[in-house]
């Protein structure tokens, strides 16, 4: 008989503790990790993630959409009560938002967007990016021949960097004081892709170019390097707040990084992640307001978090908030540069 209860009282046990379980699987499927910003995003998510007494199992699609849509099959086989989708093509990926709606799975588009209903959009502003790099561009080199090297053509966020570009450069462009000498998308956002399209605008204008917008920190890095092959230091942003590009900053090379604290944007993810694997309907996130920029014009639940520029004069802003270490900064600074005194 005290066997009996025994057995019963362990069933009773068991049974109670998988019903009152809290733990969820989060699925987080990266589109590649060519970057260095995405090993930050990673290790604030995942931390956010176990926090909340969640599991965080990831795959990366190593640049191939293919690859990503099989990746996220595989998350969904594994039972994740949740996606974290940083969507390597915005078309491509739809088909894993139909599978995961299928399942009952919530999907948050990470950093980039997916234009569906069904997924919550995460990510910093980044028209408001794209303003930022060509308002401090565009200080130190207010007219003259301008290239514009973009992302990748399958990315969203390359045209809505562009297009945050254009209210400011706009106006300036058609006054003829601005002329746009060079504009091209780059394939994989990849620096060496860059490196060639800048080459090739300065082949094409004999080397007559005065700024460069470049839409993230890697293809400025791609870019410095075409410039400095031809004894050129023009006007250069970026954004990502990559450290490489911080001190191109404080060494004069770059004009602006604009940074997207990773730490901040990961962390945001994997909470948000757990609220809806909790069941949180995605008008409920705290801070979630509608997004409807998108090309299709999708109405979505969304957080669009504020970026800082890093310039000579905020270099110290990245150093204070523990970004970068002032020796990693400052490393053969120019004068001027606040933070590296």
């Amino acid at each position: 008989m005290r066997k009996v209860l025994l057995v019963a009282l362990l069933a009773a046990t068991s049974l109670s503790t998988a019903a009152y379980a809290k733990g969820h699987k989060i699925g987080v499927s990266w589109a590649q990790f060519q970057e260095e910003r995405w090993k930050i995003d990673e290790a604030a998510m995942k931390a956010a993630i176990e926090a909340n007494g969640d599991t965080y199992i990831s795959a990366d699609a190593q640049g191939s959409s293919e690859k990503q849509l099989n990746d996220i099959d595989a998350l969904i086989a594994q039972g994740v009560n949740a996606l974290v989708i940083n969507a390597w093509d915005k078309d491509a990926i739809l088909p894993a938002v139909d599978k995961a709606a299928a399942e009952g799975i919530p999907v948050l588009g990470y950093d980039r967007l997916i234009e569906d209903s069904r997924a919550f959009y995460l990510t910093f502003d980044n028209v408001g990016v794209g303003k930022i790099i060509a308002t401090e561009v565009m200080k130190a080199k207010p007219d003259g021949n301008y290239a514009i090297i973009k992302g990748d053509p399958g990315d969203p966020n390359a045209n809505f960097l562009r297009a945050g570009m254009e209210t400011v450069i706009g106006d300036a462009v058609k006054a003829g004081t601005i002329k746009i000498v060079g504009e091209v998308y780059t394939d994989g956002w990849k620096p060496d892709n860059a490196q060639k399209n800048m080459e090739q605008i300065l082949t094409a204008n004999n080397n007559a170019v005065d700024a460069v917008l470049a839409e993230n920190d890697g293809m400025a890095g791609g870019a410095s390097a075409a410039l400095a092959a031809q004894g050129l230091t023009v006007p250069l942003g970026g954004q990502d707040g990559d450290l490489a590009a911080i001190n191109r900053v404080a060494r004069g090379l770059q004009t602006v990084s604009v940074w997207k604290d990773s730490r901040q944007l990961g962390d945001a993810a994997g909470k948000i992640a757990g609220a809806l694997a909790d069941g949180t309907a995605m008008d409920k996130i705290e801070g979630a307001t509608i997004f409807a920029d998108g090309e299709k014009k999708v109405p979505m639940n969304a957080i669009l978090m504020t970026p800082t520029a890093i310039t000579k004069d905020t270099v110290n802003l990245a150093i204070e908030g523990g970004h970068i270490t002032k020796e990693q900064a400052c490393e053969g600074a120019v004068a001027g540069v606040k933070g590296c005194e």
